[in-house]
């Protein structure tokens, strides 16, 4: 007897960020410290660095025109300690920033 294989059908999940907010997945904690000692989650920083996932269409200005984002997707970056929205989206964790959140970007 014949069996037809299952159709797998993938939902893919976009998130857009509106204005001059920026999508973050943060970068994984260091699990070591410099001498080697290694630490437990309770004890780990939530990392202040992140990868640029998704970069909204820009600030709206007074005059009715938009800022261009000083970021693009892939970027590295440092944000604030406090920065943003944190968000799960389909088992996946992000941070939702403002733009001006932003500390600096990592070369």
């Amino acid at each position: 007897m014949a069996t037809k294989a299952a159709k797998k059908t993938t939902k893919k999940t976009a998130v857009t960020p509106m204005s001059d907010n920026v999508l973050l997945q943060r970068v994984e904690a260091e699990t070591t410290t410099a001498g080697g000692i290694l630490l437990p989650d309770s004890a780990k920083e939530k990392p202040k660095e992140g990868l640029v996932i998704a970069v909204g269409n820009g600030r709206l200005k007074d005059d009715g025109t938009r800022t261009e984002s000083q970021l693009s997707k892939g970027d590295r970056v440092i944000f604030s300690s406090y920065a943003g929205t944190e968000i799960s989206v389909d088992g996946k964790d992000y941070l939702i920033v403002r733009e001006d959140e932003i500390l600096a970007v990592i070369a």
